[in-house]
């Protein structure tokens, strides 16, 4: 009996960490998402405690989710940021500054990226 449970108790374990790292990866990004991300306010920096978020426009921004959470909360960020500093016309993707003022026009070249851009960004 105490091998069975022993088993059980291995395989359940197993099971519970399989399921807690697909939960923790972030969601698959297209090639364009790159091109964007350099106009993102938002990036990951490494630290001692593992890894935080901060910001290129507010110093002050700093936040230090829990290592299993950083990149969904960088995700969410990065999702608020885009509903104001995105716009999509015309299979371009104009990018705005904290003004309204177009800073760049990133041009949608395959289906995959413009899937992306609607499901990831929501535009």
């Amino acid at each position: 009996m105490k091998t069975y449970l022993f088993i059980a108790l291995t395989i359940g374990m197993t099971l519970m960490a399989v399921v807690a790292f697909q939960q923790a990866r972030p969601v698959a990004k297209a090639p364009i998402y790159k091109k964007i991300q350099n106009y993102s306010p938002y990036y990951i920096d490494k630290r001692f405690g593992g890894l935080q978020i901060m910001s290129k426009e507010d110093a002050s921004f700093k936040e230090k989710p829990v290592n299993m959470e950083v990149f969904h909360r960088l995700e969410f960020l990065e999702k608020e940021w885009a509903k104001k500093h995105l716009t999509l016309s015309d299979n371009t993707i104009v990018v705005k500054d904290n003004n309204g003022t177009e800073i760049t026009a990133i041009n949608i070249l395959t289906q995959e990226d413009e899937s992306f851009i609607h499901s990831f960004y929501g535009i």
